[in-house]
C-alpha cells in the first residue's frame, strides 16, 4: 500500500507514487472504464493524479473530468495536480504561429478556471507552471497565485521543469513555499542530478515529481549504445534484486536520491500500476545505483 507523504513545508501530503493521465486519450477507455482504473489505483494508495492543460491536445483534463462525474465522491480520495502556460497552436488554436509560453496573470487564472471545468471540480491541489518561461514576470506570477489561494480555487503551488535559479526567482515573491519541481529523472538523463535542481530540492526539504522515470520507453526498446549498455545493467540488477520486472529496479533507482522524488506512473494498465507499488519494496544499495550511473555514462566515477 502506497502512502501519502509531505512534499514540502507547508506542503500537502501526496502519494509517495502519483499516477499520470498525460496518455489517457491513448487508452481506449470508456468513461466508466476511465473511472474503474482510477478507483483501482486509488485502492492501492496512488491517490495522487498528474495533469496539465495541454495533455492530449487540451483532451486529458476533460476525459478525466468525464469519468469522475460519474462518481463526485472520488473527488474527496484523490490530490489533482495539473500545469499551466505552455501555448500551443493547432486545430485548437489556429491563429497561434508556434509553440510558446504565456506566464501572464491573465493566462494563469483563465486556465485554471478552465481546468476546473474540464476535471469537474471545485478546486486543484496543487498547480504547476509547466515550463520555465524567459519571459515569466515573477511578480506577476504571485499575484496570479495570490489571486487563486485566495479564491479557493488553488491549494498549493510549484513549478515544472525549473532551474535551481528560476526556481528561487519565483520562490523570492512568494509567501508561501513553492511545494515541488516536477523533472525528468531517468538512466538516461542526468541533467537534474549534475545542474544543482535536486541539490536545491534537498536543501529546502521539498521533494521533487519525476517524469519519464522509464525514458519514454527509450530504456527498453533503444538501440544507441547509452541505452543497450543501461538495459543490460538494470536486468543484472533485477535478478540481484529480484525484482520482477526492469521498471521495478527504474523506480528504485529513482527512489534512492535523497531528495526523495515522487515517481509518477504513467500506464494506463493496473498490472503496470501494481508492479510499480511493489518496486517500493526494493531496497539499492549505493554501489548498485551507481553501477546504473556508470552504465549511462560509459564511464566510471572520477
Amino acid at each position: 500500500m502506497v502512502q501519502k507523504v509531505s512534499i514540502a513545508p507547508q506542503g500537502p501530503n501526496l502519494s509517495e507514487l502519483v499516477q499520470g493521465y498525460w496518455r489517457v486519450g491513448d487508452w481506449g477507455m470508456t468513461p466508466q472504464q476511465r473511472l474503474d482504473f482510477l478507483k483501482q489505483h486509488v485502492d492501492l494508495g496512488v491517490t495522487t493524479v498528474d495533469h496539465a492543460d495541454i495533455y492530449g491536445n487540451y483532451e486529458c483534463e476533460r476525459l478525466f473530468g468525464e469519468a469522475l462525474a460519474l462518481d463526485k465522491s472520488v473527488r474527496q480520495q484523490i490530490e489533482i495536480v495539473t500545469k499551466c502556460n505552455i501555448m500551443l497552436c493547432g486545430d485548437k488554436a489556429p491563429e497561434r504561429k508556434v509553440n510558446h509560453y504565456n506566464s501572464s496573470k491573465q493566462h494563469i487564472v483563465a486556465s485554471v478556471e478552465n481546468s476546473l471545468r474540464n476535471l469537474q471540480v471545485d478546486n486543484i491541489d496543487v498547480l504547476l507552471l509547466h515550463r520555465a518561461d524567459a519571459l515569466m514576470d515573477a511578480d506577476e506570477v504571485a499575484d496570479a497565485f495570490a489571486t487563486l489561494r485566495a479564491s479557493g480555487k488553488v491549494s498549493h503551488f510549484g513549478v515544472s521543469n525549473f532551474t535551481p535559479r528560476g526556481f528561487e526567482l519565483l520562490q523570492s515573491r512568494l509567501d508561501a513555499p513553492l511545494v515541488t519541481n516536477q523533472v525528468e529523472i531517468n538512466p538516461l538523463n542526468f541533467d537534474v542530478t549534475d545542474d544543482g535542481t535536486l541539490d536545491l530540492m534537498q536543501t529546502l526539504r521539498t521533494r521533487p515529481m519525476a517524469w519519464s522515470c522509464l525514458g519514454g520507453g527509450s530504456i527498453f526498446s533503444g538501440t544507441g549504445e547509452q541505452a543497450v549498455r543501461v538495459r543490460n545493467e538494470l536486468g543484472i540488477l533485477k535478478e540481484e534484486l529480484d525484482a520482477s520486472s526492469i521498471d521495478q529496479v527504474i523506480y528504485a533507482w529513482v527512489r534512492k536520491l535523497p531528495s526523495n522524488p515522487l515517481a509518477i506512473i504513467g500506464s494506463g494498465k493496473i498490472e503496470r500500476v501494481e508492479s510499480a507499488v511493489k518496486s517500493l519494496e526494493i531496497t539499492m544499495t549505493n554501489e548498485q545505483w551507481y553501477r546504473v550511473w556508470i552504465a549511462s555514462k560509459g564511464h566510471g566515477v572520477p
